[in-house]
């Protein structure tokens, strides 16, 4: 039997709907970046827990509160790193749409301190009714 790698069991603690309940999950200086052009306007970097919550709230605002992560796959790389695939789906301009993304965690001692979330704009589709 495997056992869980300890940094997945932390990112499985992590709810971003409410990240908030992620204050023990941080580092004091943690980074959240966002790399996205087609939404430049929430494009960079979130400082801290006021930061992360800052930017899911930008998110739920421009999407009426649709927007929803669907975890799809996770991977421990090493000590410190950890990759997963999401596929997050949403109301954007009025359009049901769901779009594939990794985000890139770096947890050193047992705390989240960096973390790279990536859209992958070519997924992106409208789903249709």
């Amino acid at each position: 039997m495997n056992k869980e790698h300890p940094n997945v069991t932390i990112l499985k603690r992590f709810n971003p709907a409410n990240p908030n309940t992620a204050t023990d999950l941080l580092t004091e200086d943690f980074v959240w970046h966002y790399i996205n052009p087609e939404l430049s306007e929430f494009e960079g970097d979130y400082f801290g827990l006021s930061g992360l919550t800052d930017f899911f709230k930008k998110l739920a605002d421009r999407t009426s509160g649709s927007f929803k992560v669907n975890p799809m796959a996770i991977a421990p790389i090493g000590d410190e790193l950890v990759i997963t695939h999401v596929k997050d789906t949403m109301v954007l301009e009025g359009k049901p749409m769901e779009i594939d993304a990794i985000v890139l965690w770096c947890i050193m001692d047992g705390k989240i301190r960096e973390a790279w979330d990536i859209p992958i704009l070519r997924t992106a589709k409208v789903i249709e009714s």
